[in-house]
């Protein structure tokens, strides 16, 4: 701060760490503007702009801080206000190429910074450590250290301060992931005391670290997630295997689906993508035998595995599972692949379809198929009997089995039509999506492509 003059920050976005930046800047004697097009709160001593130009007119240092998705967007408004002196820092999670695309947003005369904040604004305020990049770099850390920024400029271009961040998420992430899998297998056990122990022992800063991450990660398990994607993209543009950070972000991905049950919404993504561009996109590995097929034509389904371990014949095990069943689950019955009895008809279909079942695959048999499709229940099986089964059991319910040669687990998804059915295990799912959307449009281009040459 010059003496005697009052400088201004514009602070786009004022979310948690937004908040915390323009209250700090606030406390510092700075004049504050800032904008976020949400209810979000404004900190006390904070003008609240109206729009993005509006926060930036005048203003010695803007700190974009919308999240990566509006980050461009952001800098798209800003550029016309935007002083030729100005300052901007890009704070936003986001990938090294996201911030390029800010920077080209803005100008080639913009003195733009790439900012990567690694520290936790949560506990450390605007002290947290923030690596920055681009040739306006030090200019940044004489603004920003009005707040006692912990800057660390790295030198480099625009994208590099990210780009290094994503680096150090590889292990950080992955470390927060594999500690709460840790936490939760010692739970299952009933060893939680003793697993912490081991953890906290293996820690330099012992349980204040667990602690920390472990809550973290739980917290923010859908952000961590986007941010281990970049990463392995990034990556993979190093020619570096990501087996353990892609396993890692499938971790964040089944911590954010617990505590927010989007498992069905995640399921009703497949609903219209063929079961043969799931299996295209995954290796053609998680196939249900071809012997295991739609007893009508035209059903298709995709929804969560409930999974029904029975004695061939047997159905005992099958009306307990209708009890525990939620809606939007698919049953999953191995029933040793006899044919000889039917294991399910047009009742069980009648309750399956009040309990919001969306349809059953069996490796068995099943009776009532002009009922079946007149109800529209789709059924999957391996084969047709009109004899009744037993049911005096045993079996078992929600237990891994294996259906048609393929290993089904309850919560996996499970995905049939015509061609035949798929099991996508339940922390590949996001995976397996990406990769069959993938080959599905790559199909649309390929196949237009054809259709083209025949003029």
């Amino acid at each position: 701060m010059i003496e005697g003059v009052t400088m201004k920050v514009a602070v786009l976005g004022l979310g948690e760490a937004g908040s915390t930046y323009a209250a700090a800047f606030a406390a510092a004697g700075w004049e504050v503007s800032g904008y976020d097009p949400g209810e979000t709160p404004t900190p006390a001593g904070v003008g609240r702009a109206d729009s993005t130009a509006d926060a930036v007119a005048g203003a010695d240092l803007v700190l974009g801080l919308t999240t990566a998705a509006h980050a461009v967007a952001a800098a798209d408004a800003a550029r016309p206000v935007l002083r030729d002196d100005a300052v901007y820092v890009d704070l936003n999670a986001s990938s090294p190429e996201t911030k390029i695309r800010v920077a080209q947003a803005l100008g080639a005369s913009a003195r733009v910074v790439d900012g990567a904040i690694i520290g936790s604004v949560l506990v450390l305020g605007a002290r947290a450590k923030v690596l920055l990049s681009g040739a306006a770099s030090g200019d940044a850390v004489r603004l920003l250290g009005a707040v006692d920024a912990g800057t660390e400029p790295i030198g480099g271009e625009v994208g590099d301060a990210t780009r290094r961040k994503l680096l150090r998420s590889v292990f950080m992430k992955g470390l927060g992931a594999l500690i709460t899998e840790a936490v939760d297998a010692g739970a299952a056990a009933g060893e939680e005391a003793w697993v912490r122990e081991q953890i906290a022992d293996a820690l330099s800063e012992g349980p204040a670290a667990l602690d920390r991450l472990n809550k973290g990660t739980r917290l923010h398990a859908l952000r961590r997630s986007n941010e281990l994607r970049a990463s392995i993209d990034l990556l993979a543009g190093l020619g570096v295997d990501a087996p353990v950070s892609a396993g890692a972000a499938d971790r964040h991905l089944a911590l954010a689906r617990r505590a927010q049950d989007d498992t069905r919404a995640l399921a009703d993504a497949f609903a219209g993508i063929p079961t043969a561009a799931i299996g295209d996109g995954r290796d053609r590995l998680g196939f249900v035998s071809p012997h295991i097929r739609s007893v009508w034509p035209g059903a298709r389904v995709a929804g969560r595995a409930l999974t029904v371990l029975t004695r061939p014949g047997d159905n005992r095990a099958l009306h307990r599972a209708l009890g525990r069943a939620l809606p939007g689950d698919v049953l999953v019955v191995n029933g040793g692949g006899d044919r000889s009895r039917a294991l399910l008809g047009e009742l069980i279909a009648e309750r399956a379809l009040n309990r919001g079942i969306r349809g059953m695959v069996v490796d068995g048999a099943v009776r009532d198929v002009d009922e079946l499709r007149d109800l529209g229940f789709p059924v999957w099986a391996a084969g047709v009997s009109p004899a009744g089964p037993y049911k005096d059991g045993p079996g078992h319910v929600g237990v891994p089995i294996a259906v048609g040669g393929a290993v089904c687990a309850t919560g996996d998804i499970v995905v049939a039509d015509g061609d035949g059915v798929f099991v996508v295990p339940r922390l590949e799912a996001e995976q397996a999506l990406r990769a069959a959307q993938a080959v599905v449009e790559d199909e649309a281009r390929r196949r237009d492509a054809i259709r083209g040459e025949r003029g």
